[in-house]
C-alpha cells in the first residue's frame, strides 16, 4: 500500500530525475546537474525565484515548484526500521 502512495506522489514530479551517474544520484532537475536539494537551499536562504533563474538561465519556474514539492512531500516520508526475524 505504502509503494503505491509513494509511486503517485512521484507521478506528479515530471521534473525531478535520478540518475546514479548524475550528482550520485540526488534528485535532480529534469536531468541537469542542479540538485532539487540546492534549489530548495538556495529559496531557504532568501533567494527569490527570479534570482535563482537569473542565475540559472537554463531553469524554468516550474522546476522551482516542484523542487519545492518533492522537498515537502520527502519531509512527510516516514522510515520505519525492518523487522527481523
Amino acid at each position: 500500500m505504502r509503494i503505491g502512495i509513494v509511486k503517485d506522489k512521484m507521478k506528479n514530479l515530471k521534473r525531478i530525475t535520478f540518475d546514479p551517474n548524475l550528482m550520485g544520484g540526488k534528485p535532480c532537475i529534469r536531468g541537469l546537474r542542479v540538485t532539487a536539494g540546492m534549489i530548495v537551499g538556495l529559496v531557504a536562504s532568501g533567494h527569490s525565484n527570479s534570482a535563482i533563474l537569473k542565475a540559472y538561465p537554463y531553469l524554468e519556474e516550474e522546476d522551482i515548484r516542484e523542487a519545492l514539492a518533492y522537498a515537502a512531500w520527502r519531509v512527510e516520508e516516514v522510515e520505519l526500521p525492518l523487522e527481523t526475524v
